[in-house]
C-alpha cells in the first residue's frame, strides 16, 4: 500500500475532506464572536460575561484536547474525527434555541469539549497517510480550512443576524456544518497506518510534565497564551467599538471586517521563510512589534486607520503564532504530539482568560482600555523571548 500522493483521486477526498473538516471547526468556535453585544443586550449581562459564550468553550476546547489525542490511538483517528463534527453541528442547531443565557453557556461548554476531536487529530491523520513529499501540500489545505472557516463563520453569522435574528444564523451554520460533516464521514480514506495502541494514561501525564520542565517549551507555552489571549480580546471587543457611536456599524459590515484574515495566510508563509535567514527569535520579535504597533494604530478614531491597524495586528499575529508554533516540534525530541497538545492548550487558555478579562477594561475604560491591557500583555512576551535567547542555541536547535 502507497501513502496517499498529490494528483491522486484519494488524496483530493482526503485534503477536501479535512478542508471542510477545519472550516467546520472553525465556523462552529468563532461563530459567536459578533455576537456578543447582541449576547450583552438581550440577555442583560456585561461584555465580559458576554465573552463567556467564546471563552468557555475554547477552555473546554484546550482541556479535552490533551486526552482526545491520546484517546484516537486506541479508537482510531477518522471515528472520532467524524463523530466529532456531526455532534458538533448538532450542537450549534441545539445553541440557537437557548432560552436563557446558562443554557447558551452550558452549550457553548459542551461544544468545546466535542469540537476537540478534530484539531488533536487531524494532523496525526495526515501525518500517518499522506507521502512525506505532499505533505506540506496537504497541511497547507488543512490550515486554509481553519482560517477560512474562522472568517466564513463570522461573516455568515453577522450577515444572517442583520436580516433575519442571531438564533437562524446559528441555526443556518449548524445546518452547513451538518451537511459538511456526513460528507466528511463519505470522502475521508480510512486509515491505512494507523496502529492501535493500548491507552496509558500514566504515560500521558508523565510526557506532559516532562514538557513543563523543559524551560525553552515553557517559555514558548507562555506565548502562546499571550499571543492568542491578546489576539481574541481584540476581535471580542471591536465589535462593541464599531456599533456604537460614532460609526454605527452594522453587523454585516463588522462581520466582513474579518476579511483581513487574510493577511495571516501571507505573514506565516513569509515570516516562516524570513526566519531561515535572521532566525526564530528575531522573527519573534518582528511579529510582535508589528501586533503592537497594529494595536496601537486602532487607538486612532478614524475609521481606515482603525481597520488598518486590525490588519496590521492580524499580520503580526499569524507570523509569531507560526513561528512559535514551529519551534515547538523542533525541541520537543519526544512525544511530539503531547508538545503541541500542550501548546494549544495555552493558547486557547489565553483566549478564555485574556479574552474575558479584556471586557473588565472595556467596561471600566472603554477601547483605549482594552488596547492598553493588549499592550501589557504583549509586553510581557518580549522577555519570554529573551529568556529564550538565553538559552544555548544548540540546545534550542535554532540560529
Amino acid at each position: 500500500m502507497s501513502k496517499l500522493q498529490q494528483g491522486t483521486t484519494a488524496f483530493r477526498k482526503a485534503n477536501f475532506a479535512l478542508f471542510a473538516g477545519g472550516f467546520i471547526t472553525f465556523s462552529i468556535l468563532y461563530d459567536v464572536q459578533l455576537l456578543m453585544p447582541i449576547f450583552a443586550k438581550e440577555f442583560h449581562v456585561t461584555a465580559a460575561t458576554g465573552s463567556l459564550t467564546l471563552s468557555v468553550t475554547t477552555f473546554a476546547l484546550a482541556v479535552a484536547m490533551l486526552l482526545t489525542s491520546s484517546l484516537s490511538e486506541a479508537w482510531g483517528r477518522k471515528p472520532i474525527m467524524a463523530a466529532s463534527l456531526i455532534l458538533s453541528s448538532l450542537i450549534v442547531i441545539f445553541t440557537a434555541f437557548s432560552p436563557t443565557f446558562g443554557s447558551l453557556i452550558g452549550f457553548r461548554v459542551l461544544q468545546g469539549i466535542v469540537l476537540a476531536g478534530l484539531p488533536a487529530i487531524a494532523m496525526a491523520y495526515l501525518g500517518e497517510e499522506v507521502d512525506p513529499k505532499s505533505l506540506g501540500v496537504a497541511m497547507g489545505i488543512y490550515i486554509s480550512g481553519n482560517s477560512i472557516g474562522g472568517m466564513a463563520g463570522r461573516i455568515i453569522t453577522g450577515t444572517v443576524t442583520d436580516w433575519f435574528s442571531w438564533r437562524i444564523a446559528m441555526g443556518s451554520i449548524g445546518a452547513i456544518s451538518l451537511l459538511l460533516s456526513i460528507w466528511f464521514w463519505f470522502h475521508l480514506p480510512k486509515s491505512k497506518y494507523f496502529t492501535p495502541k493500548p491507552l496509558k494514561l500514566n504515560m500521558l501525564a508523565k510526557s506532559l510534565v516532562g514538557h513543563l520542565k523543559d524551560p525553552a517549551l515553557l517559555c514558548l507555552f507562555c506565548i502562546a497564551f499571550i499571543l492568542m489571549g491578546s489576539f481574541v480580546t481584540l476581535y471580542n471587543y471591536i465589535g462593541f467599538e464599531l456599533i456604537a457611536p460614532p460609526y454605527r456599524l452594522s453587523q454585516t459590515i463588522v462581520g466582513w471586517i474579518f476579511i483581513v484574515y487574510l493577511t495571516g495566510t501571507f505573514s506565516s508563509t513569509w515570516m516562516g521563510r524570513l526566519s531561515d535567514t535572521l532566525g526564530r527569535r528575531k522573527v519573534l520579535w518582528l511579529g510582535l512589534v508589528i501586533m503592537v504597533i497594529g494595536a496601537a494604530l486602532t487607538l486612532l478614531e478614524p475609521l481606515v486607520l482603525k481597520i488598518f491597524g486590525i490588519a496590521i495586528y492580524t499580520f503580526g499575529f499569524f507570523g509569531a503564532h507560526s513561528i512559535a508554533s514551529s519551534w515547538v516540534g523542533r525541541r520537543a525530541q519526544t512525544a511530539k504530539a503531547q508538545a503541541s497538545s500542550l501548546y494549544l492548550f495555552f493558547y486557547y487558555s489565553g483566549s478564555s482568560i485574556a479574552g474575558t478579562g479584556g471586557g473588565f477594561f472595556w467596561s471600566t475604560f472603554g477601547w483605549s482600555g482594552v488596547i492598553g491591557f493588549i499592550i501589557c500583555l504583549l509586553l510581557l512576551a518580549f522577555p519570554l523571548s529573551n529568556k529564550l535567547s538565553s538559552i544555548p542555541a544548540k540546545t534550542l536547535q535554532t540560529k
